[in-house]
């Protein structure tokens, strides 16, 4: 047998050594575990929708649910038996009758255009099937908007800081011919001064909806089908400064000269 004193001493050695073999394997695993993660995470980065318009949302779930519940239907109803119909959106905007009826919702003007001037009733229904009256509080025939003003609660939808740019993740959301909380998604096909063409399906009844970015945010009106064309656009933003909403000049994004 081999003296105590000795035994003690290996006992010590492997101790000492032990602990630096278990920090070379701890870091061997840690390097390795980081080499696996590291992309990963690149990837997570490189596709996240606060940084890059052109991939799809973090969650398209979340995104959908949110958007229904800030999207209602829309009717006029303006002679016996005969009515349009059409979507809108709630956004944070002062009415002119702040009290009685808070709460702004935007649409087209071709929605509510024949119950102007008290030639008919307007009514909005929400994503629980409820419906409320409404009254026409500012409308820009030129640009095809329109602000409805009602006592609904409907959480409303903020805008886009951004301005878009051809080939960005959209979602358009509205009453496609008469099915509410309809979705369809695409991308943006090019932008003008005044109007967003896109990609995603439009159809009658959609009119008056939010197209939505890939954080959910805002970016235009849906308003027009182009016949024979494989695509349709939306009021931008920025036809929203004419009459509707104050914006700090002519443009609600800016602009670079």
């Amino acid at each position: 047998m081999l003296p105590r004193i000795i035994i003690n001493g290996l006992r010590i050695i492997l101790r000492a050594h032990g602990q630096k073999l278990a920090n070379v394997l701890s870091a061997a695993v840690g390097i390795i575990a980081l080499s696996i993660a590291l992309p990963a995470f690149n990837q997570y980065r490189n596709t996240n929708p606060e940084n890059d318009g052109y991939v799809q949302p973090r969650s398209i779930s979340n995104l959908v649910e949110k958007t229904q519940k800030s999207t209602v239907t829309i009717y006029c109803e303006y002679g016996k038996k005969l009515y349009s119909q059409g979507s809108g959106w709630s956004m944070k905007l002062q009415t002119s009758q702040k009290y009685k009826y808070p709460t702004a919702v935007i649409t087209n003007h071709h929605v509510i255009e024949d119950c102007l001037n008290d030639k008919g009733r307007v009514s909005v229904v929400n994503s629980n099937g409820n419906e409320y009256k409404a009254i026409i509080d500012n409308w820009d025939k030129e640009n095809d908007l329109a602000v409805l003003a009602t006592k609904a609660k409907i959480p409303p939808l903020k805008l886009s800081k951004n301005a878009p740019w051809p080939g960005y993740w959209v979602m358009a959301v509205g009453t496609a011919d008469g099915y509410a909380g309809s979705i369809a998604f695409g991308n943006v096909l090019n932008v003008s001064d005044l109007e967003v063409l896109i990609t995603a399906n439009i159809s009658h009844g959609n009119s008056g909806g939010p197209l939505v970015d890939n954080e959910g945010y805002v970016i235009g009106t849906n308003s027009w089908g182009a016949k024979g064309e494989q695509y349709n656009g939306a009021k931008a933003l920025d036809s929203m400064c004419k009459k509707l909403i104050v914006c700090k000049g002519d443009y609600f994004w800016d602009r670079q000269n």
